[in-house]
């Protein structure tokens, strides 16, 4: 495996607990009591994956997350919020930030490590699906350079928005039920919210731009992508 994890958290203990069991897990780790220290080692080397704090002294997690995302170098690193705030109004926030999942403090270890083997399943895993595809040159898709072009213009998306318009792309016109959308996403560990998917299509509509009345909601039923 030997994924590269960044862990950012102003809790040395938090850190070391983290640091231990992926470790365990065979994941390298690298972990930072400080955004700057964070921000530099970036510079340096991009993790495969990260874990942000968000109550942390500023800038904290969710201002990170602003940082990676703006930028070009660093707005495809996954990112995992840890947060003592365990309200679904918060939880949403971080989602709707690009952040690829939330967990709560205290967490289990268990998943937290399942959490993290998901997002990264979800990066490279391969499937049946093509690996360009296109809708009449409106959106045009490439899973092996993560890119995705709309109306012409590249959109910077999350992993999840890229694996949720994947799929949707495989079958242009089929309804895709919530239920069908979580178990492509995180198949046997759909440790997740109420509203994560809806929370995700959104995001994900607002960076297609002109493109986005083309995933349509069908109401009790789920979403559908066409023309």
């Amino acid at each position: 495996m030997n994924n590269l994890i960044y862990a950012v958290d102003d809790e040395e203990d938090i850190l070391e607990l983290i640091e231990i069991n992926l470790e365990k897990n065979f994941f390298k780790v690298k972990t930072f009591t400080s955004s700057s220290s964070f921000l530099k080692a970036l510079e340096k080397q991009k993790p495969d994956l990260a874990i942000l704090d968000i109550m942390m002294p500023y800038p904290d997690g969710i201002e990170l997350s602003k940082i990676m995302k703006g930028s070009d170098s660093f707005s495809d690193i996954p990112i995992i919020f840890l947060s003592a705030k365990a309200d679904e109004s918060d939880k949403i926030i971080g989602l709707e930030l690009g952040a690829d999942d939330y967990i709560t403090k205290p967490f289990s270890v268990k998943e937290l490590i399942a959490r993290i083997k998901t997002v990264l399943r979800r990066i490279s895993a391969p499937n049946a699906i093509q690996t360009k595809k296109t809708l009449s040159h409106k959106i045009k898709i490439d899973k092996e350079k993560f890119t995705v072009f709309a109306g012409g213009e590249k959109v910077e998306l999350t992993a999840t928005e890229f694996k949720i318009l994947e799929l949707f792309l495989s079958k242009p016109g089929a309804v895709f039920s919530r239920e069908k959308i979580l178990d492509y996403l995180w198949g046997d560990d759909k440790l997740v919210i109420d509203r994560t998917i809806d929370v995700h299509i959104r995001n994900l509509r607002e960076k297609l731009g002109k493109c986005a009345p083309m995933i349509k909601n069908i109401r009790g039923i789920g979403y559908k992508i066409e023309e």
